[in-house]
């Protein structure tokens, strides 16, 4: 398994997301929840070391 480069520059609630090819994707937080354009997949953070995730190409 080799190393991965992952880096994450955030712009008030709008997060870009770069590897070692470049730019991967975009998301925006807001309080609890988030959005992904790659994963196109609401998410919630619950208490603790849980979330809710809703995959939007199976609903």
């Amino acid at each position: 398994m080799g190393l991965m480069f992952r880096k994450r520059k955030k712009f008030g609630p709008f997060i870009l997301h770069f590897t070692e090819n470049g730019y991967s994707s975009w998301s925006i937080k807001l309080g609890r929840w988030s959005w992904n354009s790659r994963a196109k997949a609401h998410r919630v953070d619950l208490p603790g070391p849980l979330s809710w995730k809703q995959d939007k190409s199976r609903a």
